[in-house]
């Protein structure tokens, strides 16, 4: 049977994604079957699971990190917000309905039974399972059955390891504070504790460490120093947008509007790893830059209310006046949709407004529906003829004359659209900017360029064996094997 561990946080942002991705490619490379999991996951940041629904784009890398084929199984409850009450509520990869904050505590009891299930087929002929908490487990406020965190635990029987994040500060307080506010079969769980982010000199802290055992009896696994490579590793939600970016100084320049409910965000990772571009992006309240080489439009869960965002900064009076100026502009899936003249929602899908103007750059229309297109494609990009693949999750068709001139060829069928003069482009397919050769060539067409050398899957790969080793030699991993429990 396999073991199972669960890794819970003092908060959310502490680091729990990729220490589980990174304990996954160590215990891997150890000759475990390894496979991660989290019961209920809140993020836009999706991908396509090799079962063909949703999950979290971690889970996503976590599998990779694993070896293991990505499931959905391997996160079988995920919320994708769409507005500040209410998310989507995904189940197994396929959308359930939506609920506000309030109607989904209801929804959690009869979820359990289907977390669990997919817990146990995940855990089939696996050596470890590394469960991912949400949040913190000190939220103790909130009513209702908890299927994130030590609700699961207990109804899976798995043991806990708590993860707190240093380099926010109050690090002591966090993990105190939460042995003092979780009942007392929670304390009991919880076996052991690790220290995430720390910079300068580890033995500083040897008397924090012992100051935490003493208060919560708890055993220290370890002190895991700031891992600066992560950055070549997806984000799990959009709070990674939220830290300040050292621009690069590229010779080649990108302007990205940092929409209020940005999707899928990990397009911008190939572009961010290329060292002569300069990905900037722009928070609310500030302008777009005159001088950028492109204006990348992301995608979003609201598309309708992102453009109205986009419209309350002012952002479109600086698209236009760079698609004026001659420069280029593309759109992925949401922000393709508003490059065209409409959008139209009649069934209310996304909220009360049914049609909004679009920026009018792209002559096609956008009608969103009830049907989500999901799955991986395989294409092939017009212009330069360069292999590509990548995945879908939308909602909507777009029709209309700049369709005639696709951008790329999906699956041997036209897909996307340009403008006349070429210089407006848009398509659905997410993480076509990890093609190498494609990457390449479109960045070549906004400014000449020699090639970078950048293979940029074999860079996530090998940041994942660099964090793995990383792990291995700070924190005790034969100890937490220990601490497994049989699921």
């Amino acid at each position: 049977m396999a073991k199972a561990l669960m890794f819970q946080g003092t908060g959310s942002d502490v680091g729990k994604s990729l220490m589980v991705a990174g304990l996954a490619r160590a215990y891997a490379n150890r000759g475990l079957c390894v496979r991660p999991f989290k019961p209920q996951n809140m993020s836009n940041n999706a991908a396509i699971a090799a079962d063909g629904g949703e999950i979290g784009r971690a889970q996503h890398l976590q599998a990779m990190a694993a070896r293991a084929r990505p499931s959905i199984h391997m996160n079988p409850v995920l919320l994708k917000p769409q507005t500040d009450i209410g998310a989507q509520v995904i189940v197994r990869g396929q959308v359930r309905g939506a609920a506000n904050a309030r109607q989904y505590q209801h929804m959690k009891a009869d979820l359990l039974a289907e977390v669990l299930d997919s817990y146990a087929m995940n855990a089939a002929g696996a050596d470890l399972i590394l469960v991912e908490g949400a949040g913190s487990p000190a939220e103790i406020n909130l009513p209702g059955t908890d299927i994130a965190n030590m609700g699961f635990a207990a109804a899976a029987n798995v043991p806990v390891v708590l993860v707190a994040d240093i380099d926010r500060g109050g690090v002591i307080a966090a993990l105190v504070g939460t042995h003092a506010v979780i009942d007392d079969a929670a304390r009991a769980r919880v076996k052991g504790y690790i220290i995430n982010k720390f910079r300068g000199d580890i033995t500083l802290f040897d008397s924090g460490l012992t100051e935490i055992t003493a208060r919560t009896g708890w055993a220290a696994l370890g002190i895991a120093p700031f891992f600066p490579d992560a950055v070549h590793l997806p984000a799990e939600d959009a709070v990674a947008l939220d830290k300040p970016v050292i621009n690069s100084g590229g010779a080649i320049r990108i302007a990205v509007p940092k929409l209020s409910r940005i999707a899928n965000f990990d397009d911008l990772d190939p572009l961010n790893a290329e060292p002569d571009v300069e990905v900037q992006l722009i928070a609310a309240g500030q302008t777009i830059p005159g001088d950028m080489d492109l204006i990348l439009l992301p995608g979003s869960k609201a598309t309708i209310a992102d453009l109205a965002f986009l419209r309350q900064q002012g952002w479109d009076i600086d698209i236009l006046a760079h698609h004026r100026r001659g420069g280029k502009i593309l759109g992925i899936c949401g922000g393709y949709q508003m490059l065209g003249k409409t959008i139209s929602d009649p069934d209310g899908i996304e909220g009360a407004v049914r049609q909004a103007d679009g920026l009018g750059l792209l002559d096609i229309d956008t009608v969103l529906g009830p049907e989500k297109s999901l799955g991986e494609r395989i294409g092939i990009h017009r212009e330069s003829g360069e292999a590509l693949q990548g995945y879908e999750i939308h909602l909507g068709r777009s029709e209309g004359p700049d369709r005639a001139r696709p951008f790329l060829t999906i699956d041997g069928v036209a897909d996307g659209a340009r403008s006349a003069a070429g210089r407006v482009e848009g398509c659905y397919l997410h993480g076509l900017l990890r093609a190498d050769g494609f990457r390449h060539a479109y960045l070549a067409g906004l400014r000449e360029r020699l090639r970078s050398g950048v293979e940029f899957d074999a860079l996530v790969d090998k940041t994942l064996d660099d964090l793995a080793a990383h792990l291995e030699t700070h924190l005790n991993l034969d100890r937490m094997f220990e601490m497994a429990h049989a699921a």
